[in-house]
C-alpha cells in the first residue's frame, strides 16, 4: 500500500493509519490473512479472552508475534478502576508493551465509556509508565481531562460499540478534531462500512480502529483490505483539501469563450 506520510504515535513509526481488532474472527488463519490484506501495523487483543486459559493465550501470542506488528493490548469488559489497572498490568507483562487501549464501560446497553473511572484509571496507568490509548466519547470536557491525566493519544467512539452506525455525531468529531490539532485522534468504535472510514479520515482523523465490521464480514479479508484502502484514501483526500460544499450548481466546464478545440 502507498502511504501519505509516516505516522509517528507513542514512539512508533507506521505507514498505515488502519488499527485492527482481533476478536470474532472464523478462524486464526483467517485473522492472519486479514492482518496482512490491511496492511495494518497496530492489531488490539483482549486480555479478558486471549489469556481466559494459559495454552490458548500462549498460541495466539506465538501467532501474533510472527505477524511482526504491534500489539495494543485492551482492558475490555473492564467495569472498576481496579480491573482496568490489573488488566493492564497483565497486558504489559504478557505482550512485553506499555501500550495500552484503556477501557472502562459504564453503561452495559450502550458500552459507553465511563467518563470519571477512565480518567481516574488513566492518571494511575500514566503514573506507571503506560502509552494509554483511552476509548472515550467526543466530550470535549472528557479529553481536556484525559489530556490533564497523562494522555497524548484520545480514541473518540463514533457510534457504540459494534453497531455499524458509522459516525453518529460528526458535529463533536469535527469539533475535537478542531479543539485538538497536535493530538492523536483515533476514532474507535461504531465503524461498519470503508466509507465511514473514509468519512472519519476526511475530517482529519489521525488513523481507525476498526473490528467487527471486518470480522463478521462475509470475506473478512477482502473486507481487511477495503479498510485498509478506505484509511488511505480519506487520508489522502484530508491532506489534498476537499472542494468546499455550496448551494448553488457551478458549471465544471465553461459554457462562454472559445472552446478549447478552436483552431486559428
Amino acid at each position: 500500500m502507498t502511504t501519505s506520510s509516516v505516522w509517528n504515535i507513542a514512539g512508533r513509526a507506521l505507514h498505515s493509519r488502519l488499527l485492527l481488532g482481533t476478536a470474532r474472527y472464523p478462524s486464526p488463519t483467517v485473522l492472519q490473512q486479514a492482518i496482512a490484506a490491511s496492511s495494518a501495523e497496530v492489531v488490539t487483543v483482549s486480555l479478558r479472552r486471549e489469556a481466559a486459559t494459559e495454552r490458548a493465550g500462549a498460541q495466539f501470542w506465538s501467532m501474533i508475534k510472527a505477524l511482526g506488528v504491534q500489539v495494543l493490548p485492551n482492558t475490555a469488559g473492564c467495569k472498576t478502576v481496579k480491573e482496568a489497572v490489573t488488566t493492564a498490568e497483565m497486558g504489559r507483562e504478557i505482550f512485553e508493551t506499555d501500550w495500552v487501549k484503556l477501557e472502562v464501560i459504564g453503561d452495559d446497553y450502550t458500552l459507553q465509556p465511563h467518563p470519571f473511572l477512565l480518567v481516574e484509571a488513566a492518571e494511575q496507568l500514566c503514573r506507571r509508565g503506560f502509552q494509554v490509548f483511552p476509548y472515550t466519547t467526543e466530550d470535549l470536557v472528557v479529553a481536556e481531562r484525559l489530556l490533564q491525566a497523562g494522555c497524548s493519544i484520545l480514541m473518540p467512539w463514533g457510534a457504540p460499540i459494534g453497531s455499524g452506525q458509522g459516525l453518529n455525531n460528526p458535529y463533536a468529531l469535527r469539533t475535537l478534531r478542531a479543539r485538538y490539532p497536535d493530538i492523536s485522534l483515533i476514532v474507535d468504535a461504531g465503524i461498519g462500512k470503508p466509507s465511514h472510514a473514509i468519512a472519519a479520515m476526511e475530517l482529519g482523523y489521525d488513523g481507525v480502529l476498526v473490528n467487527t465490521a471486518v470480522a463478521r464480514a462475509t470475506d473478512p479479508v477482502q473486507m481487511a483490505r477495503a479498510f485498509g484502502l478506505a484509511v488511505e484514501s480519506g487520508r489522502l483526500g484530508y491532506l489534498a483539501g476537499a472542494m468546499p460544499s455550496q448551494d448553488m450548481a457551478e458549471p465544471s466546464t465553461p459554457v462562454t469563450g472559445t472552446p478549447f478545440w478552436h483552431q486559428s
